[in-house]
């Protein structure tokens, strides 16, 4: 043992405590975990959350309805049409507002595209922190053609800020239809590649087949939902037990594996992006004339009492919780985070694996910093 420790300067048998992060390239944002190490293994995950906080929940409360909406897509910026969404629909729930099936079908085409997008910026980091640089090159190849759609529909690329209660900001642009379709044909030409390259790659399968396995019991347990438990059996889609928006019209597969590990939950989110496009194949063509979005007071006011909205994020299951006193700004606003739920089981599934197999572990999360702080 001596003779050990004076060649690789380290003992195995004594607890080394450091800090990864705050400004770690494989935590893609600004989180601090403190680790307990023996060695190269993981002993304790301890994470450390605030480092940009802005207290978003606290300033919903000093804002109107439709001000809430540009705080809300700075929470899990790649989901961030969908968290709009959230806010609307509890908002045009309480008010008993019905919606037209125009916005209703736009709403989710604009959220299946914004799931793509997401899980391709997921895929693209994921083989990069493993070591796949050319994967960070061809999925912000293939996302370009997503945020061009943005842009030219919403005026923005990914804070886009398109929904609001009572429908939409403004209509699609008339390209909107074509350059969709366009797209679905491009990147299903283009997504085999995406196995081609990491999927089934020997390095990549041996550094995340089995590790960090999560358990069903596990997942349903720390509440981790989305690709995420859905890879270890958790049939917890939002989109298939609470429809919303136009999903009762579409048929699509919830994507479901039994092991648990980091690949699946990594291949989860490659399937996914398959059943998106065939959500989006059954709407584009049977988008309906009629309003963007219906005549609203410009003062909202819920009525008095507490209401609850839950939809599917790119990550998992986003709640909002609202309480009114029938004024113009809520008492309280609440949300449930889908990353601040899934980092809570880090710990438990990256103990006594390597330092190297933390990173692969905490990037099959695919964790956005700034909706775990808010």
């Amino acid at each position: 043992m001596e003779e050990e420790v004076k060649q690789t300067g380290i003992n195995e048998q004594e607890e080394y405590i450091i800090n990864m992060g705050p400004q770690h390239p494989s935590t893609h944002g600004v989180l601090r975990l403190v680790l307990s190490l023996k060695g190269e293994v993981v002993k304790n995950v301890e994470p450390h959350l605030g480092y940009i906080h802005r207290g978003i929940e606290k300033m919903c409360e000093s804002i109107t309805y439709q001000q809430i909406i540009h705080l809300t897509d700075r929470m899990d910026y790649l989901s961030a049409h969908i968290n709009n969404e959230a806010v609307c629909l509890n908002v045009e729930k309480a008010l008993e507002v019905e919606i037209p099936d125009r916005i209703k079908i736009i709403r989710t085409i604009m959220s299946e595209l914004t799931r793509i997008q997401s899980h391709q910026l997921f895929w693209a980091s994921f083989g990069m922190d493993l070591g796949g640089l050319t994967c960070f090159f061809y999925g912000l190849r293939d996302r370009e053609k997503v945020l061009d759609i943005f842009e030219e529909t919403c005026g923005s690329r990914m804070i886009v800020s398109y929904n609001c209660p009572g429908g939409l900001m403004y209509d699609i642009h008339p390209n909107f239809q074509k350059r969709v379709k366009e797209f679905l044909k491009y990147f299903r030409k283009k997504l085999p590649e995406y196995d081609q390259l990491l999927t089934g790659n020997v390095i990549f399968r041996e550094r995340t087949v089995g590790i960090g396995k999560l358990s069903l019991e596990d997942a349903i347990s720390y509440g981790v939902t989305g690709p995420s438990g859905r890879a270890s059996g958790f049939s917890c889609d939002v989109r298939k037990h609470e429809p919303y928006s136009a999903y009762d019209r579409v048929r699509f597969n919830e994507i479901l594996f039994t092991e648990g590990d980091t690949f699946h939950r990594y291949f989860a989110r490659i399937q996914e992006m398959k059943e998106s496009m065939n959500i989006i194949d059954q709407l584009i063509d049977n988008i309906p004339e009629g309003p963007y979005a219906v005549k609203m007071k410009p003062v909202i006011k819920l009525p008095e009492g507490e209401y609850f909205q839950r939809v599917e994020t790119a990550r998992g299951e986003l709640g909002v919780y609202i309480i009114s006193d029938g004024n113009k700004n809520p008492v309280r606003v609440k949300f449930r985070s889908p990353n601040f739920v899934n980092l809570g089981v880090l710990n438990h599934i990256a103990r006594d694996f390597k330092i190297a197999d933390l990173v692969a572990i905490g990037g099959s999360l695919d964790m956005i910093i700034p909706d775990i702080d808010r």
